[in-house]
């Protein structure tokens, strides 16, 4: 035979495994050719029905990145028994969701950004599993035991990047599914999106401050307004130079989107200057919560081509009004400048919980009110109050879960427990940024857990002797 091999020839091991990790690259590089034939001029998407497998490979990775991840991410964080399984299983069924993605029939799509992220969000998983199995690998002596503490620390922040990045992918695939965001429409629907991701995550970062983070906070010596108004400072400067092309003419909206933004950072300013005492101590102050009320006040009169379009922005201007107002009562009358109604800060009032819901609803219904879907709902006879409904009912399963992981993490880890008299309820920090009221040193504990996303059974029985023979930290007195 003229293409055989003898029964004496024998092949490396290196040179079969070599052509077996070739044969699958080539493999997978031709598994999804992708047909345009019956797309549109000018069209992002064939006019072809999402068939069965594509709907699969969207309700998969949905379940996997949008769900599983991030719960095993926090089981990560608590070092549950939990975290190595619950990720594992996603990762098996993130990849075979990602081949039914690459064998589905029907609607064809033009070259698109979600495409074009998948491989680079699959290099990440692969990078982060190559990273726990490492860890559980146990090697330590030698260079191993410096490589080590790097990796640990690389394989937390890939596990707390996962669920932003992941966000990001969903988006970019309810996209690609509808042929949105392309040539003129590209700009609106950058500002869309980005901007409702941003209220979405100011309300999540809100609710992890309102349940577990007031220890941190303290630790900080900051109020939260200093933080929030940072934020609104740099983002004001961002939008006042970039909504518009400077030398060009004034066209469309592109007064309003700038003197929003000089608004953001004269305000922005403004907050921060007011979150110190004279003394120097943190003090609340209501300037954020002014930004958000009069950016909701803005987007309600937007004029709009659509009349669905201007009752969905107006709606969605009037829920970040109700935002930034119930955010301004809460300071002044719920909390009365103080930071918790209890001394250790792990209860909260109903009414605080107003304010990073409507965050929530508001990114929603901003991300939701594109030209291209107004359009699209338009022509199907779709009200707006049906739409807003919907778009509420996303954000009430999205604050849901959310509180449920918070929730996952507050109850598996230790209590944090801080001692504050009265005055350090109010300002929440001493006179040289440090906490009046006394930290108790299991709170530093969960701070330190609370920055390694390594499973418990990732460290050795060595690193655990080590650690029982370190001298427990001595306790600062109380008084009396």
């Amino acid at each position: 035979m003229a293409f055989g091999f003898s029964r004496r020839t024998r092949m490396p091991t290196g040179t079969i495994s070599s052509g077996l990790a070739t044969a699958f690259l080539i493999a997978l590089a031709r598994a999804h050719e992708h047909h345009d034939d019956k797309i549109p001029e000018g069209e992002g998407v064939s006019p072809d029905p999402v068939d069965s497998i594509l709907w699969a490979h969207i309700l998969i990775q949905i379940f996997a990145w949008g769900i599983l991840f991030p719960t095993g991410m926090v089981l990560g964080i608590i070092r549950s028994r939990w975290h190595v399984p619950i990720q594992g299983f996603t990762t098996v069924l993130a990849i075979a969701a990602w081949f039914l993605g690459h064998a589905h029939k029907g609607r064809q799509f033009a070259h698109n950004v979600h495409s074009s992220f998948a491989p680079l969000l699959m290099l990440f998983l692969t990078v982060q599993v190559v990273f726990g199995i490492y860890l559980k690998l146990h090697l330590e002596k030698g260079t191993h035991g410096k490589i080590r503490r790097w990796v640990v620390l690389a394989h937390g922040v890939i596990g707390k990047a996962m669920p932003v990045v992941s966000w990001v992918q969903m988006l970019f695939g309810g996209i690609a599914a509808l042929g949105f965001c392309r040539d003129d429409h590209l700009g609106q629907c950058l500002a869309h999106f980005i901007m409702g991701s941003a209220f979405i995550a100011y309300g999540i970062v809100l609710t992890i401050l309102l349940l577990v983070g007031q220890a941190w906070l303290a630790r900080t010596g900051r109020s939260q307004e200093f933080f929030d108004s940072v934020v609104i400072a740099a983002w004001g400067c961002v939008n006042t130079f970039t909504e518009h092309r400077w030398g060009g003419p004034w066209v469309h909206n592109d007064l309003q989107h700038t003197t929003m933004g000089v608004i953001w950072w004269c305000a922005g300013l403004l907050g921060i200057w007011l979150s110190r005492t004279r003394s120097g101590r943190p003090k609340r102050n209501l300037i954020p919560s002014i930004v958000i009320l009069l950016t909701g006040y803005a987007m309600s009169a937007h004029p709009q081509a659509l009349p669905l379009s201007t009752m969905v922005h107006t709606v969605f201007g009037y829920t970040l009004m109700g935002a930034g107002l119930t955010r301004l009562v809460e300071i002044s009358f719920v909390l009365r400048d103080r930071n918790t109604l209890t001394l250790d800060g792990s209860e909260a009032n109903s009414f605080q919980y107003l304010p990073p819901f409507l965050l929530f609803a508001s990114g929603f219904l901003f991300m939701g009110a594109t030209e291209e879907q107004m359009q699209l709902l338009s022509d199907g006879g779709v009200t707006h109050v049906s739409y807003v409904l919907m778009l509420y009912s996303f954000a009430f399963l999205l604050f849901l879960f959310v509180n449920m992981l918070v929730h996952l993490y507050a109850v598996n880890s230790e209590p944090a427990s801080v001692k504050l008299d009265s005055e350090s309820l109010r300002v929440n920090g001493g006179m040289n940024g440090r906490a009046d009221g006394h930290v108790r040193p299991r709170l530093d504990h969960q701070a330190r857990d609370a920055e390694e996303f390594e499973l418990e059974g990732l460290i050795s029985d060595e690193e655990g002797v080590d650690a029982l023979k370190k001298p427990p930290t001595s306790r600062t007195p109380e008084a009396n």
